[in-house]
């Protein structure tokens, strides 16, 4: 009896860490970047018209969703810098696809002629704040997606200075133009990633890390 005991308390002694094996999550977060961009930039662009509701479900699945699953999936990896981004632009597409559902009439608030467009002009300040020390991060990663951020920088610069009336309307354009650029860049990363996973070689370059911080 003694020996169970004794045996069983070496037992509740032993710790490990056991991690589930998940693939990279960063082609379907970028996917998902991609595709609601090229779906917004159009609008901001004057290619489509400029009645959002059919850019809501797109917001909703692709630019939040599918981000914000990528993120998860990234705390899995332990990478911080990846979850972080993810899940916090999949956040901000939520808070946009609200944002445009109060607009077009989806979602009913008591006095809408009362609504102070330059609160949403602040959230756009406050994620290029965020942007920026996320671009400095992003150069750790790899060239591309340095590129993403930095043109994700110019796109909240333009957000934020169009809607608080800082500007004229060079800076909506310049937020339209950034944005596409960006689906550009963020459907070669997500390629990139699959493919040269996939072959386990490099199909297409993404460029290595760079900046004072890299060793």
């Amino acid at each position: 009896m003694a020996k169970a005991s004794e045996a069983s308390a070496n037992e509740m002694k032993v710790t490990g860490h056991v991690q589930a094996v998940v693939a990279n999550p960063s082609p379907i977060g970028l996917l998902g970047l991609a595709i609601i961009t090229l779906v917004a930039s159009t609008n901001k662009l004057g290619i489509t018209g400029a009645d959002v509701s059919y850019v809501i479900p797109w917001a909703i699945f692709l630019g939040a969703a599918a981000q914000l699953l990528a993120g998860i999936y990234d705390f899995k990896h332990n990478n911080t810098f990846g979850a972080t981004a993810f899940c916090g632009y999949g956040f901000f597409w939520f808070g946009v696809a609200m944002t445009w559902a109060v607009k077009v009439g989806m979602i009913e608030i008591a006095n809408l002629q009362a609504v102070d467009v330059r609160q949403l002009g602040f959230a756009f300040l406050g994620y290029f704040i965020f942007t920026m020390y996320m671009t400095l991060g992003s150069m750790g990663a790899n060239k591309v997606l340095f590129i993403i951020f930095f043109l994700i920088d110019l796109l909240f610069l333009g957000l934020f200075m169009n809607t608080l009336g800082w500007g004229g309307e060079a800076w909506h354009e310049l937020a339209g133009w950034s944005e596409m650029a960006i689906s550009i860049m963020a459907f070669y990363g997500s390629a990139a990633t699959v493919l040269n996973t996939h072959y386990g070689k490099t199909v297409l370059p993404v460029g290595a890390p760079f900046g004072p911080w890299v060793d």
